[in-house]
C-alpha cells in the first residue's frame, strides 16, 4: 500500500475501532474485482447512535456496504454476536420481514480487532426518536400499524422452512431469561439498584412456565428499524444481536416499553401526547399485533415486569462498558443511568403504582 495510503488510514482512526487499511486489505482480497484499492477509494463513515455493536458505511464506487462488528476487549458471555445476527437475516430473506442482503460474514478476530458482517445497504432512514418528530399523524399511525404487522410476520415464520429449528432452545424460556439477565445483572453491577433485585427475585416466583416458542427479535422498537425515504413503512429490521427462539410475548412486551420510557431518557413515549401525534396508545399496539397474529391471549403484569427488568439489566451493561472504555456510544454513561430509573419503574408495576401505557 503506498505511504499516502497509510497516511489516510491513521487519519481515520479516531472515527472507527478498526485500522481503515486492514478493511481495505480486507475487501481487496474478498473482492477481487474491486482491486487494486487503496484507502482513497473506500469510504468508511461511523453510524451514530448505537449502544451496541459499533456499525459503519463502506462505501466502494457505486458498492454501497454496511460493516457491523462485535466491540473490541472483553465482553460478557454470549453478548454481541454478530454471526447470529448475520445468519438470521440471511434466513429471512424473502419473508414477510423486510431485511437487508446479506454479503459476508467474517469470524477471524484478526482482520478488524473483533468478528464482522457486511451487509448490502438499504434506501431508507433510521429515528430514534419514538415520536418521530418529522412525520405527520397519518404517516406515524400507519407506520406503527407496520411495525404490528411485522412482529406479527416474525413471529409466524416457518422454522422449518428457514432452517432455523436450532436457532435458539425450545422449552421454558421465561426461566431461561430470568436465570441469564440475573447473572448477567449480577456480572455487570457497578452499584446496589434494589428493584432490580426486586424483580429478578419476582420474576422468578411468578413465572407460569409457558413454552410456546417463536422467532423473536428481542429489540424490536423504532431505533431498529428502517422507514422507506418518502412512504410510511418499514424496509429493514436491524439489529438482530438479541435475537432467537423465545416467547412472542416477550417480544411484543419488549416493543412496549417505549410506553415506559420517555422521549427524553431513550427516544422513548412515555408522557407523550400520543393522540395528537397519531401514535397508538400501548393497549392499542398490543391489539394490533394480536389480530394480526391471531393470537388470543396478550400481555400482563409479569411480561412488562420482565421487559424492563431486561432493559434495565442492558443499561446497567452499557454503563459496566462504559467504563471499561468498550462501550459503541459516547452517551453510554448517561444511558446507563437509565437501570435505576427502568428498575423502579419495574417494580412499581409490581405493587400497581403504575399501570401498563
Amino acid at each position: 500500500m503506498s505511504d499516502s495510503s497509510n497516511t489516510q488510514a491513521s487519519q481515520s482512526d479516531r472515527r472507527t475501532d478498526f485500522e481503515p487499511a486492514a478493511l481495505v486489505a480486507y475487501l481487496g482480497k474478498q473482492y477481487p474485482d474491486m482491486a487494486p484499492l487503496d484507502a482513497g477509494q473506500v469510504e468508511i463513515t461511523p453510524i451514530s447512535g448505537g449502544q451496541s455493536n459499533p456499525t459503519y458505511f463502506v462505501t466502494v464506487g457505486e458498492r454501497r456496504l454496511v460493516l457491523r462488528k462485535a466491540p473490541n476487549g472483553e465482553l460478557l458471555p454470549g453478548a454481541h454476536r454478530v454471526d447470529r445476527e448475520y445468519r438470521i437475516m440471511d434466513a429471512l430473506s424473502g419473508s414477510g420481514v423486510p431485511v437487508p442482503d446479506m454479503v459476508r460474514l467474517e469470524e477471524n478476530k484478526a482482520v478488524l480487532g473483533a468478528p464482522f458482517y457486511l451487509m448490502q445497504r438499504l434506501d431508507g432512514q433510521v429515528f430514534h426518536e419514538s415520536t418521530l418528530p418529522d412525520h405527520d399523524p397519518e404517516a406515524r399511525t400507519a407506520i406503527y400499524r407496520h411495525k404490528a404487522q411485522v412482529l406479527a410476520n416474525l413471529h409466524r415464520v416457518n422454522l422449518a422452512e428457514k432452517g432455523l429449528e436450532d436457532y435458539g432452545r425450545t422449552g421454558p424460556f421465561f426461566s431461561r431469561q430470568i436465570h441469564r439477565w440475573t447473572k448477567q445483572w449480577e456480572l455487570s453491577k457497578t452499584r446496589e439498584i434494589p428493584e432490580i433485585d426486586q424483580l429478578a427475585k419476582w420474576l422468578a416466583e411468578n413465572d407460569d412456565g409457558d413454552e410456546t416458542s417463536t422467532l423473536v427479535h428481542g429489540d424490536y422498537r423504532i431505533g431498529n428499524l428502517m422507514l422507506h425515504p418518502s412512504e410510511p413503512r418499514i424496509v429493514g429490521v436491524l439489529d438482530w444481536e438479541l435475537s432467537t427462539l423465545g416467547h412472542p410475548l416477550a417480544d411484543l412486551a419488549h416493543a412496549t416499553a417505549m410506553w415506559h420510557i420517555t422521549p427524553q431518557e431513550y427516544g422513548g413515549l412515555m408522557g407523550a401526547d400520543l393522540k395528537a401525534l397519531g401514535i397508538p396508545e400501548r393497549q392499542q399496539f398490543e391489539e394490533a399485533y394480536l389480530e394480526a397474529a391471531g393470537f388470543s391471549n396478550g400481555l400482563t403484569t409479569f411480561h412488562h415486569a420482565f421487559a424492563l427488568f431486561r432493559w434495565a439489566v442492558i443499561f446497567q451493561g452499557i454503563a459496566k462498558r462504559a467504563e471499561s472504555g468498550n462501550a459503541a456510544s459516547e452517551n453510554a454513561a448517561t444511558v446507563g443511568a437509565l437501570a435505576v430509573a427502568l428498575g423502579r419503574r419495574g417494580a412499581e408495576l409490581l405493587s400497581g403504582d403504575q399501570g401498563p401505557r
